[in-house]
């Protein structure tokens, strides 16, 4: 298992221009809750799950299985 940066760099820095704009929390979620501070509660949950690969939800990060 491993969590890398998303290889579209536009899309990095886009969303890190977002999460900074917002003072860490996701950019693509309207309010501020803890559970959206990057990195988000859902995708700690999804490197959790041993069978999950795939995308964040705002593609910043991108969880492998192998």
């Amino acid at each position: 298992m491993a969590v890398r940066l998303n290889d579209n760099k536009e899309v990095v820095e886009r969303v890190k221009k977002g999460l900074k704009e917002k003072g860490g929390y996701c950019p693509c979620r309207i309010p501020k809750l803890p559970e959206y501070k990057c990195i988000c509660e859902e995708f700690k949950a999804q490197i959790a799950d041993p069978d999950f690969e795939g995308y964040c939800h705002c593609m910043l990060y991108y969880k492998t299985k192998d």
